[in-house]
């Protein structure tokens, strides 16, 4: 405990690592205060309760929590950050299929410059369409005992059109936050906006299943023997999942002058899951689209027949759900991990993978492999993102069982690490002792 002090005393000796930390909290806090402003002229105490059977147990339940809760608050950040992650899906996409995003790709800075702005086109085009959907669907559907928690008076046009104008403003203002947090702060912006969102989230969960168990709905040994359950579960996929295949790499000896180099076998690390928590972000902000477009439609029963299959405890969703993270898996780790860049590092080094000729047989080599262990990587992504929805058939709350087994505890674990990895690398690089040596946290090397 003494050397995990002192390494957060290193920390605030360090006036830059000082610095983006405390600005990464004040734009955090912003996050949250957003999701506490409700839209202009509804009823707070009509929408309070209306939204509490809105949101029990189904996909908008789960959209709540990744907004942190805006989302059943009516506030201006309702739609989250979710519009940001399907512009990038769409980009990213684009980038392995149409030419010209490719040319983008290999343009360096510049490339990254367009690609950037033409996701944040995307993102607003994206939120205006779900926050239309939002409006008009949802917020302007909501009663409690029969009122609206619009009032008569102020429903209409302009109420729509500003109320839409406030949300996609609320979302492209987030997305301007996360950029600002990855490049002045420290983390990944986006994703630290959705870990503080799910974070918040926790204890509401917690105290609304201590309600139920109070009042009788709920059988609480059954209850914490399914979490505990879970968890054993999902730990042992995330132990599995971070386990790494390791390609022994040998370096011929090369003499220059009097020095000697090479002559030293050194390993490629090929992770299970080298795509991270990505591709179940991915997958849930693509599994949102059909409930936006259903959301059209609140009085047609076919269309709202639709929906039910893509209730979040529909065998239909998890199957689909399932499938998304699997591709997206692959798709990520083939952007994250370059074979054929690997394979030319090698050769120009002079190093080759014992009995395979070096360049393109050592690029298929790795690729190859790669692709095996990337397979039970996805299929345990899949796993814990599936499984709470099959735990709440059995009793459990939705919104509790997503905490302790699935997309939740995955996001907050790889998050909180990626982020203490970063400041680990701010400590060494100054020569201090981090969280990795004191904390015993060496897994995420």
């Amino acid at each position: 405990m003494g050397k995990i002090q002192d390494t957060f005393r290193n920390i605030f000796k360090i006036h830059e690592l000082r610095d983006r930390i405390l600005y990464t909290l004040a734009l955090l806090v912003i996050v949250r205060v957003g999701a506490h402003i409700t839209l202009p002229g509804i009823d707070s105490y009509l929408l309070s309760e209306a939204m509490a059977n809105k949101t029990s147990d189904n996909l908008l339940g789960l959209y709540d929590m990744f907004a942190g809760g805006a989302f059943s608050n009516a506030a201006i950040f309702a739609l989250g950050i979710m519009p940001y992650i399907s512009a990038s899906i769409i980009i990213q996409l684009g980038g392995a299929v149409i030419p010209y995003f490719q040319k983008l790709q290999k343009e360096g800075e510049e490339g990254r410059k367009k690609i950037t702005q033409l996701t944040r086109y995307g993102t607003v085009l994206i939120s205006l369409f779900q926050a239309l959907g939002v409006v008009t669907g949802v917020i302007m559907n909501l009663q409690f005992n029969g009122v609206s928690v619009v009032p008569e008076e102020i429903r209409g046009v302009g109420f729509v059109v500003s109320s839409v104008i406030i949300l996609v403003a609320g979302t492209i203002f987030m997305m301007w936050m996360g950029e600002q947090i990855t490049e002045k702060g420290i983390g990944n912006g986006i994703s630290l906006i959705i870990f503080i969102n799910i974070i918040n989230r926790l204890p509401f969960a917690i105290l609304d299943e201590i309600r139920l168990i109070d009042a009788g709905t709920r059988n609480i040994i059954i209850e914490i023997a399914i979490i505990v359950f879970m968890i054993f579960i999902v730990a042992g996929i995330v132990l599995v999942t971070q386990g790494t295949r390791r390609i022994p790499v040998q370096y011929a000896k090369r003499v220059v002058g009097r020095k000697v180099y090479g002559g030293v076998t050194q390993y490629i690390p090929l992770r299970v899951n080298t795509a991270g928590v990505m591709p179940i972000i991915f997958a849930q902000a693509i599994m949102f689209l059909p409930s936006t477009v259903l959301s059209f439609f609140p009085n047609s029963e076919a269309m709202q027949s639709l929906a039910g299959y893509f209730s979040y405890t529909s065998f239909t969703y998890s199957f689909i759900y399932a499938l998304i993270i699997i591709f997206f898996t692959y798709f990520y780790t083939a952007i994250a991990f370059n074979p054929q860049e690997v394979a030319e590092t090698m050769k120009k080094q002079g190093g080759f993978v014992p009995g395979i000729r070096p360049g393109k047989q050592t690029s298929e080599f790795i690729d190859n492999i790669l692709t095996k262990i990337t397979l039970p990587g996805s299929i345990f992504l899949a796993i814990i993102a599936i499984l709470p929805a099959f735990v709440s058939k059995l009793g459990v709350s939705g919104s509790f069982a997503s905490f302790f087994g699935g997309t939740s505890l995955l996001i907050m674990v790889g998050v909180a690490l990626d982020t203490l990895q970063q400041i680990e690398s701010h400590l060494l690089m100054r020569h201090y002792d981090g969280f990795m040596k004191s904390g015993k946290m060496k897994g995420r090397r």
